[in-house]
């Protein structure tokens, strides 16, 4: 029995359905929606040039808002179907985030959306999908 499922979420589609997907198939179980805030995002968008004047702590706590206002509308749309999900978000690398998370915290089941990033970052990245897939502790259901 599933007592425990750990949905990532970011600001993708795919990520909402398998919140929508666990909410629904893990009616009696506790969800927990995380979201990984990685660093790399707002180190890159300094640039080179811009590095050394940039202030990181206020970009850090703008990335935490952010996360904020996506675990609460995550947290409105599980209401919404009927369900009810604890937020908590994370600073690091997202795969590696997730499967620490899992151990760290008695997590059952890691339901993932295929695929949050595209483009030439999922390419140079690779799945995160498929790294916790490979790596979690847990089974892992990835939803399309």
């Amino acid at each position: 029995m599933t007592e425990h499922v750990l949905v990532p979420v970011d600001e993708s589609a795919q990520s909402m359905k398998a919140l929508d997907f666990a909410v629904e198939e893990y009616p009696d179980a506790r969800i927990t929606a995380l979201h990984v805030i990685d660093p790399r995002d707002f180190y890159g968008a300094a640039g080179i040039e811009g590095a050394a004047m940039t202030n990181f702590e206020a970009m850090r706590e703008a990335h935490e808002g952010q996360a904020e206002k996506l675990l609460e509308d995550a947290r409105e749309r599980a209401a919404a179907a009927g369900g009810d999900v604890e937020t908590d978000h994370e600073l690091g690398n997202a795969s590696r985030e997730i499967i620490e998370y899992a151990g760290d915290q008695d997590v059952d089941h890691i339901v993932i959306g295929s695929h949050g990033r595209t483009g030439a970052g999922r390419i140079l990245l690779g799945s995160v999908a498929e790294r916790v897939a490979r790596r979690a502790p847990v089974p892992v259901t990835i939803v399309r």
